[in-house]
């Protein structure tokens, strides 16, 4: 008995140690999808209505990790880092047919006053978060392309046209494989999200400057861009907010100053209404105020009755006054229910990703391979800090929600694709670096062998 748990401990050990891929990345990818799993089945009280239950919401989670999991399989199984970059050079245009979609309204669907998502074959897709990953991936390429002079067009130009040879030089090509996407993708952005267009753009910044573009093209970019959010600011208060009204909404969020106020005024009239000994009625403007500051107020709260410890797994109260405790507040929820405890054990998975990825780029040989796990990693950790500093309350409001934890398929399953690929990347990278290894160690051996038999040839002189 004792000899066949032995065998059986053995064929597990050596099953782990021949799985392929950054073994830490797998465990982290795993635990943040038991996480969801747990973490959605206790919060989704704004979820669970009608003849829908929490048990149905949990089975839609499962089959979501589910096919999560088949596309992370998928990915890390692709043969060659090749096959990785020749589809990744196609993100650019699908991020731009779909933002060209949202712009002129095929499909679109309205989400809390902004356009962001589409009806894609029945489904509802968040672009947006489509967006970063297929960006992300193109970059990788894009500066790839760069670096080797790969880039087919502008010579098939110069040839054609020797005027036109400009499009060949260095400068032509960084603007227009580099900076014109850019450029393209936040502007599309804008409308339907200031916080995901900064975002989203903050990431495609760290990735070019990573990538060694000239730095002083990169900060003269940033600056025409915050001049060009300054002119859409002056125009929205020139207009009273009936252009780019988006703005407005960023702004509100920065500071809510405007909802306590009239909050307080409020109290103050109801106080006075009391004395005369008259009933207060609340009015609509203060109806609105309250439930523009009810979800970040109550998100707070959570993290506060959360403790060092927690209440426990479904003793949540503030799920029933925050409606997205799901999806915008999950680390608010995890905190309360699991305490600093639950919230740091979240906080140290992102933090092990990032250090993981360092080591992972350090294998890769080539500049496709570093941007894209460079970029893929700061697009998950990036996220996940954002989300988990708002929660607690350090930062505007943005929406972004926690990679792989809180609810939402289209966010959830491009992060599955961007984990896929760094799995695969790793895979690939390692069996490389083994290959080097064995190389070297194959020359260290001759090189010793060669060493011994000289000095046994000087000692029989």
């Amino acid at each position: 008995m004792e000899e066949n748990t032995g065998k059986e401990k053995r064929n597990f050990w050596n099953f782990i140690d021949n799985f392929k891929g950054d073994k830490v990345i797998w465990m982290i990818v795993l635990l943040l999808i038991l996480i969801s799993l747990i973490t959605i089945f206790a919060s989704a009280s704004g979820l669970a209505k009608g003849d829908t239950s929490r048990l149905d919401i949990f089975f839609s989670q499962f089959k979501l990790a589910c096919a999560g999991l088949a596309i992370i399989i998928l990915c890390y199984n692709i043969p060659s880092i090749g096959f990785i970059r020749f589809f990744s050079q196609t993100g650019f245009a699908i991020s731009l047919a779909l933002l060209v979609c949202l712009i002129a309204g095929f499909g679109t669907i309205n989400i809390n006053g902004a356009e962001r998502a589409l009806e894609i074959f029945g489904m509802q897709v968040y672009i947006f978060e489509v967006i970063k990953v297929a960006m992300v991936m193109y970059l990788a390429w894009a500066i790839d392309s760069y670096k080797k002079d790969s880039f087919r067009l502008p010579k098939a130009i110069k040839v054609l046209s020797p005027r036109l040879g400009f499009v060949d030089t260095p400068l032509a090509k960084r603007i227009m494989y580099i900076y014109l996407p850019i450029i393209l993708v936040a502007g599309g952005m804008f409308k339907g999200g200031i916080s995901s267009t900064l975002f989203t753009g903050l990431i495609m910044f760290l990735v070019i400057l990573i990538g060694g573009m000239p730095k002083k093209e990169i900060f003269g970019a940033v600056a025409v861009a915050v001049c060009l959010i300054g002119i859409c600011t002056g125009l929205y208060f020139a207009s009273d907010g009936a252009m780019f009204s988006r703005i407005g909404t960023g702004i509100s969020r920065l500071t809510l100053h405007k909802e306590y106020v009239v909050i307080e005024n409020e109290n103050r009239l109801q106080e006075i209404e009391a004395a005369r000994g008259e009933t207060h009625v609340w009015s609509d403007e203060y109806r609105e105020a309250i439930d523009k500051i009810r979800q970040p107020e109550s998100a707070k709260l959570a993290v506060k009755e959360g403790g060092l410890i927690g209440k426990g797994p479904g003793n949540s109260t503030q799920k029933y006054s925050v409606y997205a405790i799901f999806s915008d507040y999950i680390y608010s929820f995890i905190i309360e229910e699991y305490g600093l405890v639950g919230g740091i054990i979240v906080l140290i998975l992102y933090v092990s990703l990032l250090a993981r990825g360092s080591l992972i780029v350090g294998f890769c040989e080539s500049w496709f391979s570093k941007m894209a796990v460079a970029g893929l990693v700061l697009l998950i950790t990036g996220q996940a800090f954002m989300h988990m500093m708002i929660n607690v309350n350090i930062g505007p409001l943005t929406g972004q929600t926690l990679p792989m934890i809180s609810h939402g398929s289209s966010s959830f399953l491009s992060f599955s694709v961007a984990f896929g690929v760094l799995l695969s990347i790793s895979r690939l990278a390692k069996k490389n670096m083994d290959a080097r290894l064995s190389e070297l160690q194959a020359a260290d051996t001759v090189n010793t062998e060669t060493e011994n038999t000289e000095t046994e040839n000087e000692d029989r002189e």
